[in-house]
């Protein structure tokens, strides 16, 4: 047996007297000096916590002992205990010069660093040590007797910096922007008109880095062996798994609950999020009840902050287009009227934009050739060995599409390089269907290493060996839930279908199929932006010798990024004469009288194109979606972006009606975790064309790196935000 002693983790320890009846003449232990500042910056670690010494795995940390009497080293051993809960491992103490191995955990004493009454020892983890939080002991041992001691406690993670570490990674600044950066940007929106979004990673703000490591606690696993848990946690594959789970909450004592459709009002809308901190600590402070509400980029974000945490480099990546495969053929399906209303027939979709993180490690459950990015979903889509989870996917498996390889290869190839089938449909019947190869999957990015500007990813992805064919194995296939392709909220988190599965699929009409004689190809003519009128360019082509009388049909619809299209707030036709041979550009001009009562902030507009020759019936398609940029809000921060912490700065935040009406009930709304304390708001009755509205604010940060301040204008109108802006701020 052992007393275990009062202590400050990260200081000076005061040890307990001797058990009763052993060795009273032994050497005493009066301090232990953790030296967490030098061990924190030697395993670069500063910051993560004031609570605990956290340290990386297979490089030495040291502790100073001091003794109440004089140590006799050739007649008094120092043996090392480590324990991982019921896990234990001994290390004797050695005199020697040397490095120490990382086989095995190893400690040892210079023996210039020796004294009477004090010595200084370097402990070595393994390299493949489980990530958790372990106790260390210390036992003063003679022939007959000995003394032990509780010396303190210390977390353990992975240690990127280390080349026989799976998590390595050789360059210095692709360390420090996926390890110790706290601060991303997010890509959203449609390719055509690509927003970002700054996120706080957080992961030095307080607390964090203790709820990450309750996560892996409170897991399925841990919870059902103890031991088999802390055995694989060496392995990033497996923490990748475990971690990957515990974001949502469909299985467990997850993070996040998502909502995609309805109220948001017993929680916080997933728009409202702007970084990690705040989840992570609701999420322990209630006990382990799950955060409401997240959608994929909140999802990612704190999943890229937990694995950052434990020391796995991680980046969030925006899949613009991504497919959602539910019959797992390879294809898209997508369902039109003859007057190019968007049909919502298919339990496939796309999403305009999709997120999930890659992290970086080796994997030598496959081969040295998939080591590197993997792809780790944990937006809860679809069952992954009986659990909602994906990955980790190796992106060098997507490439090559190697479908065998786990974990679900084929769903994230589905993702990314799906064809897509638009069919035009009248009186039940297909009449006209034409074949897109290149929309999903058309853009993949991630933050640029030091830049908020993207880095393209998407050839990284896409197959060196022709289009993607669904060949779907059974031992690595998901489990397709019938529910796909978008999740909805039952209240309780559970996936339900959006359209009714009874929905009668339409027949084939004669052998309609992409030839056609006719050309149609829709544009956007430069940046939508709401209060300006939306211009569009209809190209058509007619490839006969004979002149053509067509119907143009155009039909403007809102949807969200993840969801179907609702019904038409524009539509517009026309007859058309076309010359043999001829091409014909028309120019199209959307008022935003005709849009402003019907698209939110974030909405998304699809706009299809149908031209239907009046003589043959023949029909062809072209269709865009895109989002409009939003007002800015403006943010000026006294001085500069970079403040000093605990020293108040005034903030100046204004929005300008740029609509061609005035606003009723406008209102507009700051706030800043760990900047500003909940929310401030201002509001005007009538906010008329061309009027500013204001709001001053004071900040202060209690805490370094990177914070953001949120301002949204909203107004009676619109039940969401019309304009919403982060701004960051660098505290020192």
């Amino acid at each position: 047996m052992f007393f275990l002693q009062s202590r400050d983790q990260c200081g000076f320890h005061n040890t307990s007297s001797v058990l009763p009846g052993i060795g009273y003449d032994l050497c005493q232990l009066k301090l232990v000096n953790l030296e967490a500042h030098d061990n924190h910056l030697y395993h670069e670690t500063q910051g993560l916590s004031e609570k605990h010494l956290v340290v990386r795995r297979g490089k030495p940390f040291k502790f100073t002992l001091m003794f109440d009497n004089q140590w006799h080293p050739y007649t008094e051993s120092l043996v090392l205990e480590v324990r991982l809960d019921n896990i234990a491992w001994k290390a004797p103490v050695h005199f020697s010069d040397e490095q120490l191995s990382t086989r095995d955990w190893t400690a040892k004493i210079n023996p210039g660093n020796m004294h009477s009454e004090s010595v200084t020892i370097h402990l070595c983890s393994p390299v493949l040590s489980p990530v958790g939080v372990y106790d260390l002991l210390l036992h003063i041992e003679t022939a007959q007797y000995r003394r032990s001691y509780a010396v303190g406690v210390f977390v353990l993670l992975c240690n990127p910096w280390l080349i026989h570490d799976p998590v390595y990674m050789s360059d210095n600044d692709h360390i420090q922007e996926y390890i110790k950066s706290d601060y991303g940007v997010i890509f959203m929106g449609t390719n055509l008109n690509i927003c970002q979004r700054p996120w706080s990673f957080g992961q030095y703000e307080p607390g964090v880095l203790e709820a990450c490591l309750k996560l892996l606690q409170v897991s399925p696993q841990h919870f059902h062996d103890k031991f088999g848990d802390y055995t694989h946690r060496g392995d990033p594959v497996y923490i990748s798994r475990v971690v990957c789970a515990m974001v949502n909450c469909q299985d467990d004592l997850g993070i996040l609950q998502g909502k995609w459709q309805g109220s948001c009002e017993d929680g916080v809308r997933p728009t409202e999020w702007s970084g990690s901190a705040d989840i992570l600590q609701r999420w322990v402070s209630s006990n382990f009840s799950p955060v409401r509400y997240g959608q994929c980029w909140v999802f990612a974000s704190v999943l890229c902050t937990v694995m950052r945490v434990l020391g796995i480099p991680s980046r969030v990546v925006t899949v613009f287009n991504a497919a959602h495969d539910c019959n797992s053929n390879g294809k898209i399906e997508e369902y039109y009227s003859s007057t190019g209303e968007k049909l919502n027939m298919s339990r496939d979709s796309i999403w305009n934009f999709h997120v999930w993180v890659e992290c970086w490690m080796r994997r030598p459950d496959l081969s040295e050739e998939f080591d590197g990015w993997q792809v780790v979903d944990p937006t809860p889509q679809e069952k992954s060995a009986g659990t909602y989870r994906c990955g980790p996917c190796s992106v060098a498996a997507v490439q090559h599409r190697v479908l065998g390889n786990a974990f679900d290869t084929p769903f994230i190839c589905a993702s990314v390089d799906a064809d897509v089938e638009r069919l035009i449909v009248r009186s039940g019947a297909v009449v006209s269907r034409k074949v897109n190869k290149e929309v999903v999957g058309q853009l993949i990015y991630t933050k640029s290493i030091g830049s908020d500007s993207p880095e393209n990813l998407t050839q990284t992805y896409k197959s060196k060996k022709g289009k993607f064919q669904s060949s779907y194995s059974e031992g690595n296939m998901m489990m397709m839930n019938p529910s796909c392709p978008m999740p909805t909220n039952d209240g309780g988190g559970n996936m339900m279908m959006m359209m009714s599965r009874s929905c009668p699929m339409p027949t084939n009409e004669g052998d309609s199929d992409s030839s056609s004689s006719l050309e149609v190809s829709l544009k956007l003519d430069g940046e939508p932006i709401m209060g300006e009128s939306i211009r569009v360019s209809v190209t058509v082509t007619n490839q006969t010798s004979n002149p053509r009388v067509l119907m143009e049909y155009l039909n403007a619809q809102i949807k969200e990024y993840n969801s179907h299209a609702q019904e038409s707030f524009w539509k517009t036709q026309k007859e058309v004469h076309l010359n043999p041979h001829d091409v014909l550009k028309l120019q199209h001009t959307i008022p935003p009288s005709e849009y402003e009562s019907a698209v939110a902030g974030d909405d998304i507009v699809n706009l299809s194109v149908v031209m239907e020759d009046v003589g043959t019936e023949e029909r062809v398609l072209d269709s865009q979606e895109f989002n409009l940029t939003s007002p800015e809000i403006n943010i000026e921060i006294e001085g500069r972006d970079s403040i000093q912490m605990r020293s108040e700065h005034t903030v100046q935040v204004s929005f300008t009606n740029k609509f061609t009406k005035a606003l009723r009930g406008a209102v507009l709304t700051v706030e800043g975790s760990g900047l500003l304390k909940g929310k401030h708001e201002a509001s005007l009755h009538l906010l008329k064309p061309g009027e500013k509205i204001e709001k001053q604010v004071s900040i202060m940060a209690s805490s370094p790196g990177t914070k953001l301040l949120m301002a949204k204008f909203s107004h009676s109108n619109s039940p969401n935000a019309v304009s919403r802006t982060f701004h960051k701020v660098t505290v020192t």
